[in-house]
This record gives C-alpha cells, structure tokens and sequence, in this order.
C-alpha cells in the first residue's frame, strides 16, 4: 500500500467554497427571521401601549363629563368641566391638547385638575386632536351646540402614533362615543 493513500484528505477549496455560501444563505435567513420578529414585537407593543393608554385616558374623561355640571369650552382642542365635590362645592378640570412644541407635554392630550398637578393620558397624539360639542333636541337627537349653555354632549377625536428607528409608524385613531353630561343643566 502506498503512503498517499493512507494519508488523511482535506477539503477542496470548491467543498469550502461550497460551504461558506450555503452558512451565508443560512444565517441572512435566521438574521432577517429575527428582524422581522422584533419589529413585529415592536409594532404590536406600541398598539397595545396606545390602546391601554387612550383607553385609561377615555375612561377618565367619561368619568369627569358625565358628573360634570357645567362646561367652558375653551378651543376645539381644550375644554373645562366644573365638578361637584363631596362638600357641595365645585372644582375645575380642564382637558386640553398640549400644541405647544416648546412646551415638555408637545403633542400629549392632558388632564389638569385644581387639586392635582397636570396628568398627561396620552402620549404622542397627532395636531388632529379635536372636542366636539352637540345639543340634544326634544326628540333626543343631537346636533351641533353653537355655545357652552346648550352643550349637552361631548366628543373627543385624537390619533395616537408611535414610531421606531427601524420600524414602520404604528397609529390608534380614537373617536370616542359621545358622553352626556348627565349633571348640567341646558338652555337653547
């Protein structure tokens, strides 16, 4: 027996080749599974911090209207409600989007009582943010109020976004229902 025959062969250099480009295909194949999971991760994150966000916030500002006895409305995108208290008084708590880009709230819809510092409820809300006001006719149909006296409903409009560096925008358009403020009292 010869000695070529017993020593141990290598690879070619076509079997490494070969190799290398089947691992490259490989691991851009599990590297671009992975990006694509976080970002999903991601996207579905922002949804589900929005959604809890706005929700929290809605139930709030329905909590405030439908005990309110009176309403100022200051623009479309800011209005007062005056509050009964346990002590047969009243307190203020203003609703208001924050347009302001100089101002630390920029872009965030908040909650600001007589009682309790400033409270931001959403984060990230686009300049569309918007209040609307209805009247309750005798038939109890509403239509648009034209002043602070015949308001008898109240809306909110606002569209959240978050977005990431190598994600798309992830955007909750909100509109809520209207809430009757059960507590004030109306004139036509």
């Amino acid at each position: 027996m010869s000695s070529r025959s017993r020593r141990p062969r290598g690879f070619t250099l076509a079997e490494v080749m070969m190799a290398a480009g089947l691992g490259a295909f490989i691991l851009a194949g599990v590297m671009s599974s992975f990006l694509f999971i976080g970002r999903s991760g991601f996207g579905a994150e922002s949804y589900n911090d929005m959604e809890n966000e706005t929700h929290r916030a809605l139930e709030l500002f329905a909590e405030d209207a439908r005990a309110a006895c009176n309403i100022q409305w200051n623009n479309s995108q800011s209005i007062t409600l005056t509050l009964p208290t346990e002590t047969n008084a009243t307190t203020t708590v203003t609703y208001a989007y924050d347009s302001d880009s100089t101002s630390p709230t920029y872009q965030c819809f908040y909650r600001l009582s007589a009682t309790a510092p400033l409270q931001v409820l959403v984060h990230n809300v686009t300049p569309d943010f918007a209040f609307a006001r209805y009247q309750l006719d005798s038939t109890g149909d509403a239509s648009p109020a034209s002043n602070d006296l015949a308001t008898k409903q109240i809306q909110v409009t606002l569209r959240a976004q978050r977005t990431g560096s190598t994600v798309v925008t992830a955007t909750d358009s909100t509109v809520s229902a209207s809430y009757i403020l059960r507590n004030k009292r109306v004139s036509n």
